[in-house]
C-alpha cells in the first residue's frame, strides 16, 4: 500500500467514524474478510466475525435511534465520548506500518477529523429537529449511512480523489461549523423565551437586604432624601 493510499485510508476511516462509527467498521470487516481489501496489520481484527457482529449489531440500534427526533441528539451527545476516540485510534492504526511519528501524527489528525464530522452531523441534527416533521431525520439519517459508505469505499479505491474531496470538506467545514453554531444558540434562545420567559437575576449585596428589610434606610444609605409628605 503506497503513502497516498495509507493517507487516505487512515483519513478516511476517522472522517467515517464521526458520523458512523458502527457503518464504518462493518464496511472495513466485510471488505476485509471477503478479499476485496487488504486490511492494515494492526486493524485485521476488524474482520473478525465477531467484531462484524458486534458492529452490525449496534448499526442496528443506531439505524432506529438515529431517526427518532430527540432521540436521535441524545444518541450524538452519548457517542461523542465514541466516535472521536475511535476514529483517532482507528486511523493511527491504519497507518501504524508506516512510523511511531507517523502514527503520533495520524491520531492528532485523525481526533480532529472525527471530531469536525461529528459536530457537522450533531449540530445539523439538532437544527433538524426544530422541524415539526419527522421525515427529515429520515433522510438526514439515510443520507449519512450512504455518504459514509460511499466515502469509505471511495478511500479504498480512488484514495487521490478521496483526499480532493476530504479537502473540500474540511474548508466546507470551516464556513459551516460557525454557522450552525449561531443556529443553535438562535434555536435555544427562542426555546428559553417561548418556555420561560426572561428570568430575573436575584439582586444580592448590602442594597438587597436594606431593600428587603427597610426601603427607607436605602435611601438614606444611597444619600437621597425623601420627598417631604404633601400636607
Amino acid at each position: 500500500m503506497g503513502i497516498v493510499e495509507t493517507i487516505a485510508l487512515s483519513m478516511g476511516i476517522a472522517w467515517a467514524s464521526g458520523i458512523n462509527l458502527y457503518a464504518t467498521l462493518v464496511v472495513l470487516g466485510i471488505l476485509g474478510s471477503t478479499g476485496h481489501m487488504v486490511l492494515p496489520e494492526q486493524l485485521e481484527v476488524l474482520q473478525h466475525p465477531a467484531v462484524i457482529a458486534a458492529a452490525g449489531f449496534m448499526y442496528c440500534v443506531e439505524f432506529f435511534a438515529d431517526k427518532m427526533p430527540g432521540v436521535d441528539t441524545t444518541w450524538d451527545t452519548l457517542h461523542s465520548f465514541v466516535r472521536i476516540p475511535a476514529g483517532a485510534v482507528l486511523a493511527a492504526a491504519a497507518i501504524s506500518d508506516v512510523s511511531p511519528a507517523a502514527e503520533v501524527t495520524a491520531l492528532i489528525l485523525g481526533g480532529m477529523l472525527a471530531t469536525t464530522s461529528h459536530g457537522l452531523k450533531s449540530g445539523t441534527r439538532v437544527l433538524i429537529n426544530a422541524s415539526p416533521e419527522p421525515f427529515s431525520n429520515w433522510v438526514a439519517s439515510v443520507t449519512e449511512d450512504v455518504v459514509v459508505v460511499a466515502g469509505v469505499a471511495t478511500a479504498v479505491y480512488h484514495p487521490a480523489v478521496f483526499l480532493v474531496l476530504l479537502a473540500g470538506f474540511v474548508l466546507l467545514s470551516i464556513w459551516l461549523l460557525p454557522k450552525i453554531w449561531r443556529g443553535i444558540k438562535a434555536l435555544f434562545a427562542r426555546l428559553r423565551k417561548l418556555f420561560g420567559g426572561q428570568v430575573e437575576e436575584p439582586e444580592i449585596g448590602p442594597d438587597a437586604a436594606i431593600r428587603l428589610f427597610n426601603p427607607k434606610m436605602l435611601r438614606h444609605h444611597k444619600g437621597q432624601t425623601e420627598p417631604p409628605e404633601p400636607r
